[in-house]
Order: structure tokens, then C-alpha cells, then sequence
């Protein structure tokens, strides 16, 4: 917010020169006041009026304080867009061809012998003899052929496409914002602040303490004795003698036991009629006078010299710099990673299972009609055991290992560059319309008579 200068504290510096008679103030023969010098116009009263012209005897010339816009230089601040590059990393995928090695289980078939134990039901012969018909038992090798898978290894060949990288340099140009420095010359205009001691009248509040009296109300407590008639239980006790039988009981000599005499004793409650003492307590008010001190404050007025801040407009001339940003044009050579498409041939393993016929001898269980005579009792058999041997095939579990060829891809970083766009403050003078109060001409009536 700008401030005005006002010019009423003139006619006081025009009072004081005329005072002292120094030359810093003075007032001149028209009526103007005269600081340092150089005459101002006063506020208090008109200046002389200036001779009229034929025709205008009524009129004269007065000088008076007006509100004025005029235009004036304001640094501001403006943006402008600038274009800059800046590089950055992309993480790209490069294949390549990695050997590994596996394995895998193989059953194979593995031949194996192991003894049977089997139980025989016999009958025991009675005393008499009887011709019959049995079933003898008896192993009988049979020669049989089977089919057996066997794994076969076949090599095989097969092509793949590749994308081998490459680097390729081009040549580009670019534009390049170059600072350059210029001097420039500005007028400001600066408050510059100056301090007035004035006299002001000011209100305090002064304490002081007032002793009063008052009544409160207190309670007492009074006891009133008296009595009252109350009912208490009271009794004796009192001794009685009784006999116990023996009820058939023996001694230890076998005598029957003689009866026993026995006291016993026993309570007898009674009622009886009593005057007691009763204290009786009763509340009572009573007013008591006491001083307290109340605290008040009277109002009482005071001087004091209170500095006042104050300030003047001044006009200063400073030097400032001014960066402009010219586009400057660039070459520059860049790295552009690319790809291109290889075919390669490559080697594996295939295993297959080839079905093959095989001969192998085994043992059939077989039996043969046999007419024996036995002695038998009826309703009883014996069991006998036996053993023998089996043949049996057994699949067993074998690893084996191959080699085959995997496509790995590597992580690889590349820097690349791209351009965006910045705002970018500079320094702007405008001009701006102000309004200013300055003192200028004005032709006004010389008296009140005249229209």
C-alpha cells in the first residue's frame, strides 16, 4: 500500500525558520512556504491572488490539492517456457543359449526268486483201509515269451531364430538454451521511515482494598438428654440330674452295666423392662458477624511520550541484471541400440521305448490223479506244511542324466535422452496507472457576491 505525503506539518516548519531566522524555511511574498530553498505550497491558506484580466474581476487563481493518475514502471515478474533434455535408463531383455543338464528315473525289469511256504490238509486213516483217488501235487517248468520296453536314445536336429543386438551411431542435431547477462538501469521509489515523539493522555486502573462487614448464618449442633423405656432378654441357667439305662451293655468281666446319673444344663430365658438414658442431638442457626476485604480499582489519568512512526517517500536509482535465454543450435553423435534376426541349428536327445520280445522259463503248479488206500478215522484232518520256490519280476527304479539347451534372458541397462519443457521466471517492466495528490491551478470566485 503507498502512502501519502501530506504537507501539513508546512506552515510549522515555515513558523519555526521565521523564528530562528535560518535559512531551511522561509515563505516567500506570494504566500508559498520555502523548504530548503526551493518554495512549496502552503496548506493552511490560499496564495495572493494574481491580477485579472479585463472582463474577470471576480475571479482569481487558487492553488489546491487534487488526486491525479499518472503512469508509472512496476517490475513484475513473467514466465516463459524453455525446453531441456535429460537422459534416463531402460532395461532391455538379450537372449542367450545355456547348456543344462537333467536326469531321469529308467525302470528296468529285474528277475527274483523267494520261498513259498504253503500248508497241506492230510486225513488220518481209520482202522479200516479204504482204496481213493488224490490229487498229487508236482511242478512242471513251461517256457513262455513276453514283451519288454527298452529305451532307445535318437539324435535330432532343430533351427531357432535369434535377435543379435548391434550398435548403430547417428548424428543429430539439437537446440541448446544459452544465459546470457545484460545491465539494466531502474528507478524505485522507497518509504524511509523517521520517528516523532508526541504526548498522549492515557486511563490506569489503580487497586486499592475496602474492609466491609457481614452476617453469616452458622449451625450448631445441641444435645437434649432423656429416657426411654426399652425391653431386654435376660434368663439363667439351671442344673437338672437324669439316669441313662446301660440298654444291654456288658462290662468287661461280662457283668450287665449298672445305669448312670448325669447333670445336665440348661438355659432359661426371660424378659425384663428397663429405663435408659437417650442423648438426643438438635440442629440450631445462628448469625454471626464477620470482616472481609474487597478489592477495587479507581480510575486515574496519566501522560506519557509515546514515539510515533512515521515515513517519507524518497526516489533511489539501482543497477540490476537481466538473463535472457538464446537458442543456440548443437551436433551431437548418439548410440542407437537395434536388433536383427539369425537362425541357428542346434543338437538334442530323444529317448524312446522300443517293444521287445523275450523268452523265460517258469514253473506251473500241475496235478496228477493217484489211486492210494488208507486207514481212516472219520471227522479228523492234520495239516502239513511244505515250501517251494517262485520266480517273480521286479521293476527297479534307475537314473540316468542328458544334457539340453535353454534360452536365457539377461537384464542390460541403456541410457536414453529425452527432451521436455520448463517454466522459466524473468524479470518484466510495466507501466501502471497510479493516482497521485498533487497541488495544482484552479480560477474560483474572488467574493461571495459574485454569481
Amino acid at each position: 500500500m503507498r502512502k501519502t505525503l501530506k504537507f501539513g506539518f508546512l506552515p510549522w516548519v515555515a513558523a519555526a525558520a521565521a523564528c530562528t531566522g535560518s535559512g531551511f524555511a522561509r515563505a516567500d511574498e506570494a504566500g508559498s512556504v520555502v523548504v530548503g530553498g526551493a518554495p512549496a505550497p502552503a496548506a493552511a491558506a490560499p496564495v495572493a491572488p494574481e491580477p485579472a484580466a479585463e472582463g474577470d474581476d471576480c475571479m482569481r487563481t487558487v492553488r489546491c490539492m487534487r488526486w491525479v493518475t499518472e503512469m508509472r514502471d512496476v517490475n513484475c515478474t513473467e514466465w516463459s517456457t524453455e525446453e531441456r533434455t535429460r537422459s534416463y535408463d531402460v532395461v532391455k531383455s538379450v537372449p542367450r543359449t545355456e547348456e543344462r543338464t537333467r536326469s531321469y528315473t529308467v525302470m528296468v525289469p529285474e528277475t527274483r526268486t523267494k520261498t513259498v511256504e504253503y500248508t497241506v490238509m492230510k486225513k488220518v486213516p481209520e482202522t479200516r483201509t479204504q482204496e481213493y483217488t488224490v490229487k498229487v501235487p508236482y511242478t512242471e517248468q513251461v517256457e513262455e515269451s513276453y514283451t519288454v520296453c527298452v529305451p532307445q536314445k535318437e539324435e535330432r536336429t532343430h533351427s531357432w531364430k535369434v535377435m543379435v543386438p548391434y550398435t548403430e551411431q547417428v548424428e543429430e542435431s539439437y537446440t541448446v538454451m544459452v544465459p546470457v547477462k545484460e545491465e539494466r538501469t531502474a528507478t524505485y521509489k522507497v518509504n524511509v521511515p523517521y520517528t516523532e515523539q508526541v504526548e498522549e493522555t492515557y486511563t490506569v486502573k489503580v487497586p486499592y482494598t475496602e474492609q466491609m462487614t457481614g452476617t453469616r448464618k452458622v449451625v450448631k449442633r445441641v444435645p437434649s438428654k432423656s429416657t426411654k423405656t426399652v425391653t431386654v432378654r435376660g434368663g439363667h441357667w439351671e442344673t437338672s440330674v437324669k439316669e441313662i439305662s446301660a440298654n444291654g451293655k456288658y462290662d468287661a468281666d461280662g457283668n450287665p452295666c449298672c445305669p448312670k446319673t448325669v447333670c445336665c444344663r440348661c438355659w432359661v430365658p426371660t424378659c425384663e423392662t428397663k429405663e435408659v438414658e437417650v442423648t438426643t442431638w438438635s440442629c440450631v442457626t445462628e448469625d454471626v458477624p464477620y470482616t472481609y476485604c474487597v478489592r477495587k480499582c479507581r480510575d486515574e489519568q496519566r501522560t506519557r511520550t509515546v514515539c510515533v512512526r512515521k515515513c517519507r517517500c524518497e526516489e533511489r536509482t539501482r543497477n540490476y541484471c537481466v538473463t535472457k535465454m538464446v537458442p543456440e543450435t548443437r551436433t551431437r553423435t548418439k548410440c542407437i541400440r537395434k536388433c536383427r534376426c539369425e537362425e541357428r541349428t542346434g543338437t538334442y536327445c530323444v529317448t524312446k521305448m522300443v517293444p521287445e520280445t523275450r523268452t523265460r522259463t517258469k514253473c506251473v503248479q500241475k496235478c496228477r490223479d493217484e489211486v492210494r488206500t488208507r486207514e481212516y478215522t472219520v471227522c479228523k484232518c492234520v495239516a502239513e506244511k511244505c515250501s517251494k520256490e517262485c520266480s517273480y519280476t521286479v521293476m527297479v527304479p534307475q537314473q540316468k542324466s542328458c544334457s539340453y539347451n535353454v534360452t536365457v534372458c539377461d537384464k542390460v541397462t541403456e541410457t536414453k535422452s529425452e527432451t521436455y519443457k520448463v517454466c522459466v521466471p524473468h524479470a518484466v517492466t510495466k507501466q501502471v496507472p497510479v493516482k497521485v495528490r498533487r497541488c495544482v491551478e484552479e480560477q474560483v470566485p474572488a467574493c461571495g457576491n459574485c454569481n
